[in-house]
């Protein structure tokens, strides 16, 4: 299960809204070891692309010897899919290099950058993937780490 604090699940949908009509991509970085995602860190899309996205080789190097400095590692990757369901395409899947992490989607097919709709519910999925294997896991979003669950759950059958 991906439990992840309110501040990083709005920030990650508000990229993905943001860069619609492009694929947003980012990492949220924690504590090695934690399994929290603690630091929201937004990329830039260097494919600028509807249907893909890639991380820019640079910032990905800084990002990475970043996250070592700071004893960090990815707890969560997540890119949006803008005209296609919160799933990982074969593409997603070829390039998931991380076992440990958290692959997040969100789909921005419905309401593209549009916010404050009324249920205005995004689609936003989480997925372990190892070895091109593919495993949902449900989404548990706490308003903080320092008081403990709230009762808001995401889960996709």
């Amino acid at each position: 299960m991906l439990r992840i604090d309110r501040a990083s699940y709005d920030a990650i949908v508000a990229h993905a809204r943001r860069d619609h009509p492009d694929e947003a991509c980012g990492v949220v970085a924690g504590p090695d070891g934690s399994d929290r995602p603690e630091r929201f860190i937004p990329m830039l899309n260097a494919a600028r692309s509807p249907t893909f996205y890639e991380f820019d080789s640079a910032d990905l190097l800084r990002l990475y010897r970043e996250m070592d400095d700071r004893d960090e590692v990815p707890v969560v990757v997540y890119h949006s899919h803008t005209a296609t369901e919160a799933y990982p395409s074969r593409t997603d899947i070829s390039y998931a290099s991380e076992p440990f992490a958290h692959y997040v989607l969100v789909s921005t097919r419905e309401h593209g950058d549009q916010t404050g709709l009324v249920g205005d519910d995004v689609e936003f999925r989480s997925f372990r993937i190892v070895d091109g294997e593919v495993t949902e896991e449900d989404v548990d979003v706490v308003e903080s780490y320092l008081f403990g669950h709230s009762p808001t759950t995401v889960v996709y059958d």
